[in-house]
């Protein structure tokens, strides 16, 4: 049996490279793919439960300012009476957050000075705890939809990565089953230009490794 031309043995060993490079290309595209799957469930999952915890304080804040507009204005009800016993009554039941604000809304003067800050709730000095907690989770959140957006935008590069690899696999497959050199060559080059783009591209797109 006459050994094949050298031009033929060529085609045959850039094939088989061609064959084993995507398929090693595809399986690391499969993999990166499922690890940044992974990671945008674990985003989510911390965006879930900064999503729970922000409602929670946002609730708690709430509730404290209720209970500091109520204690409030049964305090100047109070003190309309001149009932200063009551007055003492609810103004030692303040909130600790509220009694800074109230103390400074006081030094204002508000009761003879017409430009002074209609009540404790407008001075700087009203912060509260929860309420600053809610802010802060909130950013938590947000960064964390980002993280899984961009986690979830990542798998799906490295899912369609993979479709271009199994296709160079398609064609360095079916190159070797054509009879003309030409053929051959036609269907190798597609091939490899698909292989190449493919894998100069995904050189761009960030690597996630689980540790």
């Amino acid at each position: 049996m006459a050994a094949p031309p050298p031009s033929e043995r060529r085609l045959e060993l850039v094939s088989t490279l061609l064959l084993a490079l995507a398929t090693l290309a595809t399986a690391w595209s499969a993999y990166q793919s499922r690890e940044w799957t992974g990671e945008q469930a674990l985003a989510t999952s911390h965006a879930t439960a900064s999503r729970i915890a922000e409602n929670r304080s946002s609730a708690l804040a709430n509730r404290q300012v209720q209970i500091d507009v109520a204690t409030f204005t049964q305090w100047l009800d109070a003190r309309a009476a001149h009932d200063s016993e009551l007055a003492a009554f609810y103004r030692t039941r303040f909130r600790a957050e509220f009694k800074p604000a109230f103390a400074a809304w006081l030094a204002t003067n508000p009761f003879v000075d017409t430009s002074a800050p209609a009540s404790p709730f407008d001075m700087p000095q009203y912060r509260l705890k929860s309420s600053a907690a809610a802010s802060g989770l909130e950013r938590e959140a947000a960064n964390d939809s980002e993280q899984s957006k961009d986690a979830n935008e990542r798998a799906d590069n490295y899912m369609l990565a993979v479709v271009l690899f199994a296709s160079a696999l398609f064609f360095a497959g079916i190159s070797t089953k054509l009879h003309t050199e030409t053929a051959r060559r036609i269907v190798l080059g597609i091939g490899w230009l698909m292989f190449l783009g493919t894998a100069i591209w995904l050189a761009t797109l960030p690597v996630q490794v689980t540790g």
